[in-house]
């Protein structure tokens, strides 16, 4: 899953891609360097200032419009009528990283047929959660994310269309953000399939002592481990390198053919 972020102060490429065509063609640069699925954002995560619903719907519906008809589209949103907007244009899924705080998303998503990302975060949307404490990080992000399922599938969503992300970085601290890492693999028992969102984040930088710009290959790391540990949608800023990252660990786990076999073999049509 790739990310375009049409909003000015994305945490990672500071407004890059906020214009129209910028946002439009990094999407269709994305899908052609192998991403699957690109996720569209008209709003940051992060605090700050709130976003009017119709401004959001203006930043994301024609990027959505314009992309649909070349990959899978999601939109990351918490907004229902931005949901509904988008999925009108052509979006399959919603990326909700609020993890369906509000219960009208559940209703956008089944009546609209997409598929849906419900992430794992603490805190209102926009807000800050100072100093978050967990009595065990897994077993409580385990627990939010299999209550905020039965809200989806109480509105109609089939499990077929969930897919569930534990939150790497969202209200949490490094040290919590490593161990929901290192035991990843205890969320399978969930049942849906695992989106990580761990790309160029602060518990990266924290971890290796670099700056934003200089995170790419230590996502790669907890991205390929991530995989190895169950998670089968890997949401990415760098997507050439992500995408080879798991054509390589595919290939490992003989899930993909390699591109073509020439080291030590024989010349192609001799026996």
């Amino acid at each position: 899953m790739a990310i375009v972020n049409r909003t000015p102060d994305s945490f990672y490429d500071r407004g890059a891609t906020f214009a129209l065509d910028a946002a439009v063609a990094a999407g269709l640069a994305a899908a052609e360097a192998g991403a699957e699925i690109v996720d569209v954002g008209g709003v940051k995560f992060a605090p700050g200032p709130p976003v009017p619903v119709h401004d959001e719907i203006a930043r994301v519906v024609p990027v959505v419009r314009e992309l649909a008809p070349f990959v899978r589209v999601s939109v990351d949103t918490f907004q229902p009528e931005v949901a509904r907007a988008a999925i009108e244009a052509g979006a399959a899924m919603v990326n909700d990283t609020t993890g369906l705080r509000d219960p009208r998303m559940a209703e956008v998503v089944a009546g609209g047929g997409a598929g849906v990302v419900i992430a794992h975060s603490l805190a209102e949307p926009r807000t800050q959660h100072p100093l978050p404490q967990y009595d065990d990080v897994v077993e409580d992000v385990a627990a939010f994310l299999e209550h905020r399922r039965d809200v989806a599938r109480e509105h109609g969503v089939p499990d077929s269309r969930i897919v569930l992300d534990p939150g790497h970085d969202l209200n949490k601290s490094t040290r919590q953000t490593l161990e929901l890492t290192r035991r990843l693999g205890e969320l399978n028992g969930l049942g849906s399939p695992l989106l990580v969102a761990l790309s160029n984040k602060d518990f990266v930088g924290e971890s290796l002592d670099r700056e934003r710009d200089d995170r790419v290959a230590g996502s790669l790391a907890a991205a390929v481990f991530c995989v190895l540990q169950g998670a089968r949608i890997v949401r990415a800023h760098n997507v050439r390198e992500t995408v080879d990252a798991m054509r390589m660990v595919e290939a490992i786990l003989g899930w993909r053919e390699p591109a073509y076999e020439r080291h030590n073999a024989l010349p192609e049509g001799n026996a």
